[in-house]
Formats: structure tokens, C-alpha cells, sequence
């Protein structure tokens, strides 16, 4: 790899570590009788209310429709979500310390893949909250009705309007992944300029 793209890579590593203590997903409800709304953060350690009461005042009006408490130390993901980004930012410095290009291959696939199962596990965490309820001891009974919030963008649940959007440290962790996708490309045309005098043809024909 040249040097500008080792060095795209160890700041994409940075940012992927600076996302670390960052707020990675918002969950917003809104209601006439919460005019304020309540406002749920998901971080890479924990989940906790937007305000100290927030949390809490969600747990209490799931427990009307049956839905489970949310605990996060019930939630096994937010024990090992620091591990991983810890793990890829090591990666990634390790990428740009070699100056291989495989290795920056290497680092935006795990990156993608991490961030592929990190959203199909989020969906699937919201399919398993809405849906799994305890209809025998909830006060409110709507036959045929779920209440899973959206992965992102905004959802009408009963009177209430759920807003699922990323946060600072996941849009970090997107200019991370932009900044690595950059690193490759800086290289490939790197490489085709160094090779195209050797072989008779212009760059941008060696890039075809």
C-alpha cells in the first residue's frame, strides 16, 4: 500500500476506537401525554434512558401491552460489542503497520461483516421484543398486534411514534468503513501508476 493509504487506515482505526464510547443508536418515543417524548440510547456497553427516568418510565409502559423489561445486563451482546471494536481497530492498525494490501482487504471485509451481524442481531433483538409477549399478564390486549420498533427510521405503535436513528458513534464508525474503502481505491490507483510505465499503457487503462 502507498503511504496515504496505511495512513487511511490507522485513522479509520482511530475513529473505529474514538466510536468506543460513543452512543451508537437512538430509540425515540413520542405521545401526546409524553409531549417530550422518552428516549432510549444504546451504547457499546449498555442501554439507558435519555434522561435518568427514562428507562424506567419505558419498562413501565411496556409492562402494560406484556412486553419484557429491558435489562442490560440481561443483554449478552453489550458484553462482547467492546471486545469487537477494540479487535477491529487492533486489526486495522495491524493492516497499516504491514502495508499489505490484503490486509486492507481483509480489514473492510471484517468490518462489513461485524457490521452486517451487528444489524441483523439488532433487528432480531427489536423482532424478539416486540413480539415474544406476555399476553396473560398484560393489562393491554390488542389481538394480532406487535410492537417491534423499527431498525431505523420512524413507526406508528398505537399512540405512540418510535423513532430508531444511529447515533455519533455509529455515523463514526461509518466514516471509519468510508475511510478504508478510500485506503483501497488510493492503492489500486497507486499500484496502476507505478505499473503502467512498465507496461506500455496510460493509468487509467491499467485500471480498466
Amino acid at each position: 500500500m502507498s503511504r496515504l493509504s496505511r495512513c487511511l487506515i490507522a485513522l479509520a482505526s482511530l475513529a473505529v476506537l474514538g466510536a468506543l464510547p460513543l452512543p451508537l443508536w437512538n430509540i425515540r418515543l413520542a405521545a401526546p401525554q409524553y409531549p417530550e417524548g422518552l428516549g432510549m440510547q444504546i451504547d457499546a456497553n449498555t442501554v439507558r434512558g435519555a434522561t435518568d427516568h427514562d428507562l424506567g418510565n419505558i419498562n413501565e409502559l411496556n409492562h402494560y401491552i406484556g412486553m419484557k423489561t429491558i435489562e442490560p445486563d440481561d443483554i449478552p451482546e453489550l458484553r462482547v460489542i467492546p471486545w469487537f471494536i477494540v479487535g477491529l481497530a487492533v486489526l486495522g492498525f495491524a493492516a497499516a503497520a504491514v502495508g499489505k494490501r490484503s490486509g486492507a482487504y481483509l480489514w473492510v471485509g471484517v468490518f462489513a461483516a461485524l457490521g452486517a451481524a451487528g444489524g441483523w442481531d439488532f433487528w432480531h433483538w427489536e423482532y424478539l421484543y416486540g413480539h415474544d409477549l406476555d399476553l396473560e399478564h398484560a393489562i393491554i390486549k390488542i389481538p394480532g398486534m406487535s410492537y417491534q420498533p423499527p431498525l431505523i427510521g420512524s413507526k406508528q405503535l398505537l399512540n405512540f411514534t418510535a423513532s430508531s436513528w444511529p447515533a455519533s458513534g455509529a455515523l463514526l464508525l461509518g466514516v471509519a468503513f468510508a475511510l478504508g474503502v478510500a485506503a483501497i481505491v488510493v492503492s489500486r490507483r497507486a499500484a496502476a501508476e507505478v505499473d503502467a510505465p512498465a507496461l506500455g499503457v496510460r493509468p487509467h487503462e491499467a485500471l480498466a
